[in-house]
């Protein structure tokens, strides 16, 4: 990739992740899953306003009827960016010890989506689940590591999804007036070295823009054929998601990690934990918000 990636935020974030551009604002909201705070990035001011949810927050959608709606380490639950009042809706892993919330999205239904990992050890003791417009939730299907990406096809018929510990994309069968999914299939095979699946986009192409945990990359990957297309280097290891923003969706925001980097680490790669971007020669598509 011709441009070079640009440093917008030296957050020196713990956990960087769920970039949602807000086309009615032009405003990129991000979270830090670990520091509880989820972010409001300006590109207009360079402002970078940080709200305390006061738990960890995995992923941020937005709401139809206003506000934001979060994944946050008790369940599903409302957010008011003004008065940062967090009012918990659902929980459905409140027998569960040891996990949080992690990436989510809403769904081209206006259903909301998103997925648990383990705190200690991820292996297989996570869920996805799906929060519909009347707020009832639905379990998708337990024995996930580490949930990550979703995103859906532009003509709402395929899902995608990514459990990092598969090292793959998988796709499914998607029925937009149910929410109802089938016929699992791997849609990405990602090759070891290049670094972990994480956060996940999907462009006016259909193809998929991947954040590689790692591998110190992001991707474009056609599902179709599970061909990788193109690479854009980031000079952090930990890249951990990005999303299409900006006036012309032409805007890729990357978000990375600075966990678990020790002091030798963080000499070699200051910028972890940033807020990145780099103009594309692509065109990203509208999120989706909660219709509840």
């Amino acid at each position: 990739m011709a441009n070079a990636v640009e440093l917008l935020v030296d957050a020196h974030a713990l956990v960087g992740e769920g970039p949602l551009w807000d086309e009615r604002e032009q405003v990129l909201y991000w979270v830090d899953i670990l520091n509880s705070k989820v972010y409001v990035y300006d590109p207009a001011t360079g402002e970078n306003r940080g709200l305390d949810v006061g738990q960890h927050v995995g992923t941020v959608v937005l709401r139809e009827a206003g506000g934001l709606m979060l994944a946050v380490q008790q369940g599903f639950a409302s957010f008011d960016p003004e008065s940062q009042d967090l009012s918990l809706i659902a929980n459905p892993e409140a027998h569960v010890t040891g996990n949080r919330f992690n990436d989510g999205k809403c769904d081209p239904g206006g259903r909301f989506w998103a997925g648990t990992m383990a705190y200690e050890d991820p292996k297989d003791s996570g869920g996805l689940y799906r929060l519909d417009t009347d707020l009832s939730v639905h379990t998708i299907f337990d024995g996930v590591g580490i949930s990550n990406g979703i995103v859906w096809s532009l003509d709402h018929t395929t899902m995608y999804y990514i459990d990092t510990l598969r090292q793959n994309v998988r796709a499914y069968d998607y029925d937009n007036d149910t929410g109802d999914i089938a016929n699992e299939r791997v849609a990405v095979a990602v090759p070891d070295d290049a670094g972990m699946p994480d956060g996940m986009a999907i462009d006016a192409d259909g193809m998929l823009w991947v954040a590689h945990y790692g591998g110190s990359r992001v991707c474009r990957w056609n599902p179709h054929s599970g061909a990788l297309m193109e690479k854009i280097d980031l000079p952090v290891t930990q890249v951990t998601a990005c999303a299409f923003g900006g006036a012309n969706l032409d805007t890729l925001y990357i978000t990375s990690a600075a966990q678990q980097l020790d002091a030798a680490d963080l000499a070699r790669q200051p910028l972890a934990g940033g807020l990145f971007a780099i103009q594309m020669p692509y065109q990203g598509v509208p999120s989706f918000r909660f219709g509840g």
